[in-house]
């Protein structure tokens, strides 16, 4: 388990701390509220590549390390509601021992690839 879930901080202070750490990275914004899809997204030039949905940490990667990280029991593909999983959005199970900052930085790589 990582540290972040051994300290017993919850999803939105964990995801807070995520937020405060890359919103001073150039290009990135925080998240701008309001409704719907996105509202508590991170994003890189006005593309999100990380948000807190439900409690989850859910992030835009590219389809194989989506499929990798299910594989690994890691969490599951995001569905917005909608009955459709999106190939390259990843919801991270909560009990996972994965970094958030890690995979988040992850995430801001794949939306800087993608310009």
């Amino acid at each position: 388990m990582g540290a972040e879930a051994r300290s017993g901080i919850g999803p939105q202070d964990r995801y807070d701390d995520l937020v405060d750490e890359l919103a001073g990275v150039a290009g990135v914004t925080p998240p701008q509220g309001g409704g719907g899809f996105g509202r508590t997204g991170l994003r890189y030039e006005r593309k999100i590549f990380a948000m807190l949905v439900r409690g989850r940490l859910v992030l835009k990667l590219p389809a194989a390390r989506v499929d990798a990280l299910v594989a690994a029991g890691d969490g599951v593909r995001f569905d917005a509601n909608k009955g459709t999983q999106m190939r390259e959005w990843f919801s991270l199970d909560p009990a996972s021992g994965r970094s958030w900052p890690l995979l988040a930085r992850e995430a801001l790589d794949f939306a800087r690839s993608r310009r």
